[in-house]
């Protein structure tokens, strides 16, 4: 029987997988490239570190060494079994404990969804070596809690809200070896199946499922009354690349608005058509885009 390992081997060549501590867990990082420039990749929900596939072969091209981690909760990396683990803060500083552990010179951050949260928190707390930011399909924080007061928001927001049921959503998402998982992929956006398989192999192993909804559990207890700056947000400082897929159903692309009060360096592109799994749906149109930025 092929596993998910197999499917990644055949679909992502030349990753090297390696091991590292940072905050008091290991994670699995893929990793490509050489050099004391970081680029770390951070994924979303509820996916894997192979969605960055498309873009560590053109990172490393560029000169940047590349981390995408599995994040806490997902793939090897450790997945604690208590909510309170996956506390924004903790999350945040799981990013900055990988940068340390890195021993990178300088670092440019990108994040999809979830990881485009913390690339912006990061961002918005001036960690010195983060030079540059690049986030697809999530908003800064500041714009996000102003339209989800708006009823277009609010709405397909709806499941954050199911996502704090105890055990049911997990049920759900687990049934068929994970295949609701890859259905909600598929539904919006056309993905190779074996990277499908991939997604829902690895949601469906015991109790991972359970870690990667306790992101949104902590979140939901309170946890956004944490989010560093919620008061007065820090002005970020660095240039950032915002990518933005308008046919996100998660996401209004209305939560784009304002941003440039937030990041004033702000580069902002929409890619008509594309989906909420903006570097994966559209991987020639982002890179493009992500080498322009980077090479001025």
């Amino acid at each position: 029987m092929h596993t998910a390992e197999d499917a990644l081997r055949v679909h992502w060549p030349g990753v090297a997988w390696i091991r590292v501590e940072a905050n008091g867990i290991t994670f699995e990082v893929a990793a490509m490239g050489t050099g004391d420039r970081l680029a770390l990749c951070l994924h979303g929900f509820p996916e894997h570190a192979i969605s960055w596939r498309h873009q560590m072969p053109l990172l490393a091209s560029l000169g940047y060494r590349v981390w995408a981690p599995n994040l806490r909760g997902y793939g090897n990396t450790d997945a604690p079994r208590t909510v309170s683990a996956y506390d924004l803060p903790v999350l945040v500083e799981d990013i900055a404990a990988l940068i340390r552990a890195s021993e990178a010179r300088e670092v440019l951050l990108i994040g999809h969804d979830w990881g485009g949260l913390l690339a912006w928190i990061l961002a918005m707390r001036g960690e010195q070596r983060v030079r540059r930011a690049v986030v697809c399909n999530l908003p800064h924080p500041a714009c996000l809690l102003r339209e989800l007061r708006h009823p277009r928001q609010f709405l397909r927001s709806w499941y954050i809200l199911f996502f704090q049921i105890p055990k049911l959503p997990e049920w759900l998402l687990g049934l068929r070896g994970g295949y609701l998982v890859g259905r909600v992929i598929r539904g919006t956006a056309r993905f190779p199946e074996a990277v499908l398989d991939v997604y829902r192999r690895n949601a469906a192993r015991p109790g991972r499922l359970t870690a990667m909804l306790s992101w949104y559990r902590a979140l939901g207890r309170g946890g956004w009354r944490r989010m560093p700056g919620r008061r007065h947000w820090p002005t970020i400082e660095i240039p950032v690349l915002l990518l933005w897929g308008d046919k996100d159903v998660a996401l209004s692309v209305h939560t784009t608005d304002g941003t440039e009060e937030f990041a004033p360096r702000l580069t902002r592109h929409i890619l008509p058509g594309v989906s909420h799994w903006v570097q994966q749906d559209a991987p020639e149109a982002v890179n493009t885009l992500l080498a322009a930025w980077l090479q001025g």
